[in-house]
């Protein structure tokens, strides 16, 4: 019989027009996974680690619970620094069966100790709010660690808060809000001299490094991390894909289930289109980015010069010299944030009052009140973060529109 076109009959596991599942034994579904592990290689290369210590997920909102929660359960589940088996191994329902039924066996004589988990108090609310729901349920102790008014965290001040049952400190390469840069090389090493002199492998280190992927070094090792958590959509990327690596010797386990994907650690059909996009984003923002840092810097020096001359009593936020490139955040005494949002977006300038995941709530952002003690509900702040589309032109014109959106509103804010 004469071999006819491919037929394809596998749409309970993926629409053809969606692409083959990577997780198919057939050879469309072999194609798309041959797809998803050069990307992971790809991205693997950039970040210098291996490709087992890349893992995908749906962003870094995701990438940041998993790596919290994720150690979490562990140590629930392998009674804290008793038994642990590897997150490859979690998914070998046999070998977990056994490691159940011979916990008893190695419990530790703490048993109602509970993990400990270090932090700062202007991380991401997909930091923050983990941190807080762990707290709240009992299943861990958080240290909230206060950053300067520079909105930078003192290394001493990590170092302080370690103890022995401390399993993960917890922060962010850049603030998402005011750009500040965070010490993560300095934090890294009270951690490893932590480890080494305790003799454990804890605490692991992770970062957010969503806001830093397109200005800073990504070099994992140098940056001294164990897991670095990133989406698509900071990057020119697509939406609704992230990625969390964990080096080889974090023993995460799953907080969602139902499949065997990535490892054994995050279920569900990989989005190959997507992490394919991901990792040509990653690869273009490393390329270009020596070259967008000293376009972008300039540009923040000259909106920064334009803006002191429109009001003596602006505040920039954040230190001025360690911070993104692309970052000023600023705030305005007496202006409702949400009012000047409001105003800006009216003459088609689109800006943030804090971080988009928070905007809407009502309430002041909790990064500016955490620097600066004596800011006021009534106090205006203002995120203007920097892209490839910006230029000096589109700061002349933000300027113009700001001077007379504050001489406009002044009539009933001063």
């Amino acid at each position: 019989m004469k071999k006819s076109k491919i037929i394809y009959m596998d749409h309970a596991s993926s629409s053809l027009s969606s692409g083959a599942n990577p997780s198919a034994i057939h050879d469309m579904g072999m194609r798309e996974k041959s797809k998803l592990e050069n990307a992971r290689k790809k991205i693997a290369g950039i970040l210098g680690v291996s490709s087992k210590e890349v893992f995908f997920t749906s962003g870094a909102t995701e990438s940041n619970n998993l790596a919290i929660l994720g150690l979490v359960h562990t140590c629930e589940l392998f009674n804290f620094f008793g038994l642990r088996v590897a997150h490859s191994d979690i998914s070998k329902k046999n070998e977990l069966n056994h490691t159940l039924k011979n916990l008893k066996a190695h419990k530790n004589k703490e048993k109602n100790i509970k993990p400990h988990i270090i932090t700062t108090n202007i991380e991401h609310s997909s930091v923050l709010e983990v941190c807080k729901y762990l707290e709240r349920t009992n299943r861990a102790e958080v240290s909230f660690v206060e950053v300067e008014e520079n909105g930078i965290v003192d290394p001493k001040k990590i170092k302080k808060e370690i103890k022995k049952n401390t399993i993960l400190v917890s922060v962010g390469y850049a603030n998402n809000e005011i750009g500040t840069i965070m010490p993560l090389r300095e934090i890294a090493k009270e951690v490893r001299y932590f480890r080494k002199t305790q003799k454990t492998k804890f605490p692991y280190f992770h970062t957010d490094a969503v806001q830093a992927m397109n200005y800073l070094p990504l070099q994992v090792e140098k940056l001294g991390v164990d897991m670095l958590s990133f989406n698509g959509a900071k990057i020119n990327g697509p939406k609704g894909v992230g990625v969390l690596v964990a080096r080889k010797n974090i023993e995460l386990s799953p907080i969602m289930f139902g499949g065997s994907q990535e490892m054994g650690l995050r279920p569900g059909t990989e989005n190959v289109s997507s992490i394919e996009l991901l990792a040509k984003a990653l690869e273009k923002t490393e390329k270009g980015k020596d070259k967008e840092i000293k376009r972008i810097s300039s540009l923040r020096k000259y909106f920064i010069n334009k803006i002191k001359k429109i009001n003596k009593n602006i505040l920039i936020n954040g230190d001025i010299e360690n911070r993104l490139p692309n970052n000023i955040n600023i705030t305005i005494p007496k202006m409702p944030s949400d009012l000047l949002v409001i105003e800006l977006s009216s003459r088609g300038i689109m800006v943030s009052a804090k971080s988009a995941c928070k905007a809407g709530d009502g309430k002041a952002s909790y990064v500016i009140s955490a620097i600066n003690k004596n800011i006021k509900e009534t106090d205006g702040s203002l995120r203007f973060s920097l892209g490839k589309e910006n230029n000096k032109e589109n700061i002349d014109f933000v300027m113009s529109s700001l001077r007379d959106i504050l001489k406009k509103l002044s009539r009933w804010y001063n």
